[in-house]
């Protein structure tokens, strides 16, 4: 038991960065708006997530201009995925355990 809940990783404790990070595994990028909408927040909270995302090399940021209009957008990073499958994983096997 001990193992399986050393292997939850807390940057994933927050229900947005986890939603944050479900999101971005199912799209290949996303950008501000599309995650804000989605997951309905402020624009200060979705930041501050993605910041402490970023922080931990989960995620990487790329920002381009479309038609003049800056636009930023995430994608996770190889690192990202692995840690969220770990975490994952770690869940389901504490939701079986018996």
């Amino acid at each position: 038991m001990k193992e399986i809940l050393n292997s939850i990783n807390k940057v994933f404790d927050h229900r947005i960065r986890l939603a944050i990070m479900s999101a971005l595994m199912v799209n290949e990028f996303m950008d501000f708006s599309s995650l804000k909408e989605l997951l309905g927040v402020t624009d200060g909270n979705l930041a501050s997530h993605i910041k402490a995302l970023e922080s931990e090399l989960f995620i990487e940021v790329e920002k381009q201009f479309i038609d003049k209009k800056p636009n930023t957008r995430y994608r996770v990073t190889k690192e990202g995925q692995v840690a969220f499958h770990k975490h994952i994983d770690a869940l389901e096997k504490l939701i079986n355990s018996k």
